[in-house]
């Protein structure tokens, strides 16, 4: 056989094995009976051995998993992962329906989804081909895992179009596939995994892809990023459109035209939900018409136009055995209820947030205690009650320290504040926590230098400031318990990577009071370095948006400070970039006829998507907002408009079509 007749019956081979996988893997109704499947798949396998310069990604052989990887690459997100706001009762959901209609013109009808609880991953296709696959990871940068991803055999290596475009949705571990884990690591004296959700987590996280492929893992997509798919004009479109496509949807969503439909589907899952093969933890309830939730917009975290309803947090008795003390990196000293190991939401848990000693006191909560435990969301572990029918005269009252239990400094509470609080700058619990916040992944995301490694350096007294990560010697890391040469190498590696991070990375890593990740973006964004936020005034700090009055005093305050002033000038020293290197703003052209305008786009454009169409109004010197009000100076109309379109006749506002945006944006 030569190449050429080789090449026919291999494309033939991979053309009708695909078709059956996704008739086995993504519809659950088989064609054909194993055996010919298998025998298919050998057919295929020999005649790639023959002619090796003819095996592709994208063959059903290469669903077993390749070499193992040295490391995860880092993915940048071109459109973010947001998560999604909570709802945790009828209200809430009410309350989100009330302000989606109140948001935007024409009625809203709505699409439920169950919630699946596993990991969230971004799928992308160049011509039909799937070539990259993520994971979630802080919503702007992931992991590259398109290796783990290729074993999922319900994700197509093909679509059925040559389309060019990035889904969305989530991998997960149904229960059969979890129980036959469990008992294989049980055999081999490997301590089980919790629950499904850490099993497919943990799966996918793994170097080597064979481990992944024998995991039995399976997918949900449920979600878009990019597609430009102007056809497409509500999100249940976009999930059938995907099923034809090949790709496997939950299908259990449904539209539902009122709130009170939500609310029974709702009723409904709670229900059923422990009928299915896979874990869920809540519904998701997205608005359907996509020009709808554009107009909706977003906030810093997460859509204005979808919620995920949490089911109600399952409850557990144990025994309250003792409470422990901890020092955040801010000073405040946190009570633990230590317990007896109990089951709550599929997780074995033995310590529960008290959070403050009022809560203590309020709930007069002693050592020795029957108590009622839950998990907020599924995730964080409550006290919520004490059983005082079960005391028995034996349980002791608590009452906090006076003092710092790592260090014995003095604890003050200052004003307005539950928490007391350790004011010694040099509290060695507030240093160690310091460092695991630094390397952290929203912060300076330094791979292989967790929580558990950072301990451990810091109690060789290897590091006591962060400026002693970037002093740390091979050498000396060598000496350490479970530290080899490779993982010594890697982790340098990844110090030495981050040096290059931008300035919002760094600054949040710092640590200042009440800058969170999003303030340190505007704040790297707005000042563009490091130099410059340090000589900023209050009132400069304040006229930013998004600043407000007690972030610009703590900013002033901890730039003043001795030790911050010396930490950066080592930091500088050593190589750490104190620069802003994300996209910039574009410098407005005042001339343009956009400048100081407030710009509308609706409908569907030939020329431009609405992200190109808004980066270039924008780059004008334009504002683009996503509804029509008497502050809105143009509204860009393109085919079927819609209710903006009259909204704007209504109010005597300037409407273009788009061929006048061209003429515009050329001049």
């Amino acid at each position: 056989m030569d190449q050429q007749q080789a090449q026919k019956e291999i494309e033939a081979l991979r053309e009708v094995l695909n078709q059956y996988g996704y008739e086995y893997y993504v519809l659950d109704k088989p064609s054909v009976p194993d055996v010919e499947y298998d025998q298919k798949l050998q057919e295929l396998r020999k005649l790639e051995e023959e002619f090796p310069e003819l095996v592709t990604k994208d063959s059903p052989t290469q669903r077993v998993g390749g070499e193992p990887l040295e490391a995860f690459q880092k993915v940048e997100h071109k459109v973010p992962m947001l998560s999604l706001g909570n709802a945790f009762n009828e209200q809430d959901l009410r309350d989100f329906a009330k302000r989606a209609a109140q948001g935007t013109d024409e009625p809203v009808s709505f699409v439920c989804e169950l919630k699946i609880d596993g990991l969230a991953i971004s799928l992308t296709y160049e011509n039909g081909k799937f070539i990259l696959g993520a994971t979630r990871g802080d919503g702007s940068i992931g992991e590259n895992i398109t290796s783990n991803l290729r074993t999922i055999r319900s994700i197509p290596l093909t679509i059925k179009e040559k389309e060019n475009l990035e889904v969305r949705g989530e991998a997960y571990m149904p229960h059969k596939s979890f129980l036959a884990l469990n008992e294989a690591r049980e055999e081999k004296e490997e301590e089980p995994f919790a629950n499904p959700r850490n099993a497919a987590a943990g799966s996918l996280r793994q170097l080597d892809p064979k481990i992944a492929a024998k995991r039995n893992l399976d997918i949900f997509l449920y979600g878009v990023g990019e597609w430009n798919n102007s056809n497409l004009t509500s999100h249940s479109d976009r999930l059938e459109a995907l099923s034809k496509l090949g790709f496997k949807t939950n299908p259990e969503w449904r539209k539902c035209e009122t709130i009170e439909e939500v609310l029974e589907y709702v009723e409904y899952w709670t229900n059923e939900r422990p009928n299915l093969n896979y874990e869920i933890d809540g519904i998701v309830v997205k608005v359907d018409n996509l020009d709808q939730q554009e107009e909706l917009g977003y906030t810093a975290k997460s859509p204005r136009w979808a919620i995920a309803y949490k089911f109600p947090a399952e409850e557990a008795v144990t025994r309250l055995t003792d409470i422990e003390l901890s020092v955040g990196r801010t000073g405040v000293v946190t009570p633990t209820a230590i317990l007896e190991a109990v089951k709550v939401a599929g997780t074995t848990v033995k310590r529960a947030s008290l959070h403050n000693e009022d809560l203590i006191r309020e709930q007069d909560i002693r050592i020795g205690d029957t108590v009622v435990i839950k998990k907020a969301g599924d995730i964080i572990p409550k006290v919520v009650r004490v059983l005082t029918e079960k005391r028995t005269g034996e349980e002791e009252e608590f009452h906090m320290p006076t003092e710092c239990p790592a260090c014995g400094s003095e604890l003050v509470r200052l004003e307005e504040e539950v928490a007391l609080r350790c004011i010694n700058p040099n509290c060695p619990a507030q240093l160690k926590e310091g460092l695991i916040h630094f390397v952290s992944r929203n912060a300076m995301n330094i791979d292989g230098l967790g929580e558990k490694v950072i301990i451990q350096l810091f109690q060789e007294n290897l590091v006591k400031t962060i400026a002693d990560i970037y002093r740390l010697k091979r050498e000396e890391l060598l000496e350490l318990e479970r530290m080899g040469e490779k993982s010594v190498d890697n982790l340098l590696q990844a110090i030495e990577v981050s040096k290059d991070n931008s300035l919002e990375k760094l600054l949040f890593g710092l640590g200042i009071r009440f800058v969170g990740s999003k303030a340190a973006k505007t704040l790297a964004t707005e000042f563009e370095t490091m130099k410059n936020i340090q000589q900023a005034s209050y009132e400069d700090l304040i006229a930013v948006d998004e600043i407000g009055d007690k972030m610009a005093d703590s900013i002033v305050q901890y730039f003043q400070e001795e030790k911050v002033i010396t930490l950066l000038d080592e930091l500088r020293e050593l190589g750490i970039n104190m620069e802003y290197n994300g996209p910039k703003r574009p410098e407005a052209d005042e001339d343009s006829i956009f400048a100081g305008k407030t710009v509308v786009l609706t409908g569907k454009m030939e020329k431009f998507t609405r992200t190109e169409a808004k980066e270039q109004i924008e780059a004008k010197g334009g504002s683009v907002t996503g509804s029509v009000s008497k502050k809105t100076d143009i509204l860009i109309a393109g085919e079927d408009a819609g209710s903006k379109y009259d909204k704007a006749q209504k109010l005597g506002i300037t409407i273009w079509d788009e061929q006048e945006l061209e003429t515009a944006l050329e001049k």
